[in-house]
């Protein structure tokens, strides 16, 4: 019994101590490789004065819109995140993929399947039974009666994983799960930052409007002046048709500005799961464009590969493919499997819960792969390949958030010195038309002056609407760009199912 008990637990470890190998290499997160100081290279002073302290972003409001204070803005960016079709789609991918994760986590427990049957049999007295007649003594009848067999039970199987190959089957599940619930945080962010862009180009288009009518209600003022003094004889007919036509220039950029008017508002219901118009009584009333701060922040650049969703999805992505070369890599090993099939077995119904009826297969398997015609190989290659790839992606991605980062700062800057030159430039402009008109009015200027000065004015009002409009969908840019504050404003993750998701309408 000593002996029988040593072994046994020898046996024991060393199932234990196979049980923990894991074939294939061990993920490591990557190093991403971005600046550790505060800011990409040295800022101009004129870039400096626009950024807050380095990292406040990273705890300031997970709110970002809020920073426009408008509060249309606000409800519409809560609304998104139920509403949106995009982030409902990868919230059932999530659902789906955390399924997945669940199948494959069930090869590491015994499957165990019961079963029942019931059969009522004849033999053919023609068919093998007749191979017996022969032995049967003459004259003695030779039929078997139909029988019936009863036989209930249940069979089980249980493959141990003595390399790591489900376990590197779960691993890589779970790391799909954690990219499928990045990609779904960052449609959000897209989502959340299409909105807040479109928001901002629809009060544009709006205040383009209004500069329109006013330069409209302007260019008719003139024209009737211009007709009176064509009426005293004090200029000519010519004057009266270039201020007539200057009318008609004016208002004929009115329909392209209301059309963009109406994509906006479109675009801004597509978003939130409307059919088209549905949102015009409640965005049609011009308002501000949402201007932005003075200042803004920067945050870290070295926090982008923890704060970008995009990032980490990628992460994620490279560790689910080196989890899998550990699944080709055990696939080489032996792999050991336990079966078992206990049942109950009797011809009569009233014996067959007796000790007696019962019967039973238990014993292990192993299957050792000898020739598979270079597919284990194949396979090899074809996971590392994978991963090489997926390698790659990673490092692009956060190059390209890096990119992303420092095209947003130097387009928000840039922008921010052309809306100021604009700025002086409409301030100029309306100085010299109102200058222009009362030397006209006077006679001491001719109408021409007049016309360009009008011209000039309208041109520099809807470029300046332009750029102001351009400075906040461009901050917009820089916060998607540094991937802060999203978190607060995401929706529940524990929807799993179908069931707990809001309904389609």
């Amino acid at each position: 019994m000593t002996d029988r008990s040593g072994m046994f637990a020898a046996a024991l470890a060393l199932l234990t101590v196979c049980g923990c190998v894991s074939s294939g290499p061990d993920f490591e997160p990557p190093d991403p490789m971005l600046p550790s100081v505060s800011f990409f290279g040295k800022p101009e002073p004129a870039i400096a004065e626009t950024l807050l302290v380095p990292g406040e972003l990273a705890g300031g409001d997970s709110r970002w819109w809020a920073v426009f204070r408008d509060p249309i803005l606000t409800s519409l960016a809560e609304r998104i995140a139920d509403a949106n079709l995009d982030v409902r789609t990868a919230t059932l991918r999530l659902a789906e993929s955390r399924s997945q994760r669940g199948v494959t986590a069930s090869a590491e427990f015994p499957a165990l399947n019961g079963d029942a049957s019931y059969q009522r049999e004849l033999y053919s007295q023609n068919g093998f039974l007749s191979l017996a007649k022969p032995f049967v003594p003459a004259g003695t009848p030779f039929i078997i009666p139909p029988i019936s067999i009863w036989q209930p039970g249940f069979d089980a199987s249980w493959e141990i994983d003595f390399w790591g190959h489900v376990r590197r089957q779960v691993e890589a599940a779970d790391a799909q799960v954690e990219a499928s619930e990045y990609q779904r945080r960052d449609t959000l962010v897209s989502s959340l930052a299409e909105l807040a862009r479109d928001y901002i180009e629809l009060r544009g288009a709006q205040t383009q409007i209004a500069i329109a009518k006013a330069n409209l209600a302007s260019s008719n003022d003139i024209l009737q002046l211009t007709k009176t003094r064509a009426e005293k004889g004090l200029t000519t007919g010519l004057d009266v048709e270039n201020a007539a036509a200057q009318v008609e220039a004016v208002r004929a950029t009115l329909p392209t500005l209301e059309d963009q008017e109406t994509v906006q508002i479109n675009a801004l219901s597509l978003l939130l799961d409307e059919p088209p118009g549905s949102l015009r009584s409640e965005l049609a009333r011009a308002k501000p464009i949402p201007p932005a701060p003075p200042r803004v922040p920067l945050g870290i650049p070295s926090e982008l590969a923890r704060r970008r969703p995009d990032i980490r999805q990628a992460e994620a992505q490279l560790h689910a493919a080196t989890a899998t070369i550990g699944v080709a890599v055990a696939d080489f090993y032996p792999k050991v499997t336990f079966n078992g099939n206990v049942e109950l077995n009797a011809l009569d119904l009233k014996n067959l819960w007796k000790g007696s009826s019962l019967q039973y297969v238990l014993g292990p398997a192993v299957s050792l792969p000898i020739f598979e015609g270079g597919r284990l190989k194949s396979t090899l290659e074809f996971r590392e390949a994978q991963q090489q790839e997926a390698a790659i992606a990673y490092h692009k991605t956060v190059l390209q958030a890096w990119h992303e980062v420092v095209n947003a700062l130097v387009a928000y800057r840039t922008e921010q010195e052309r809306r100021a030159r604009l700025k002086a430039q409409t301030d100029h402009s309306r100085q010299a038309l109102a200058l222009s008109r009362a030397r006209y009015a006077n006679g001491v200027a001719d109408f021409i002056t007049t016309l360009d000065a009008e011209r000039t004015m309208l041109q520099a009002e809807l470029q300046y609407a332009q750029s102001t409009t351009a400075v906040s969908t461009n901050l917009v840019q820089l916060y998607k760009a540094l991937g802060g504050g999203w978190e607060a404003a995401f929706p529940d993750e524990g929807a799993t199912s179908v069931a707990a998701l809001p309904p389609v309408p």
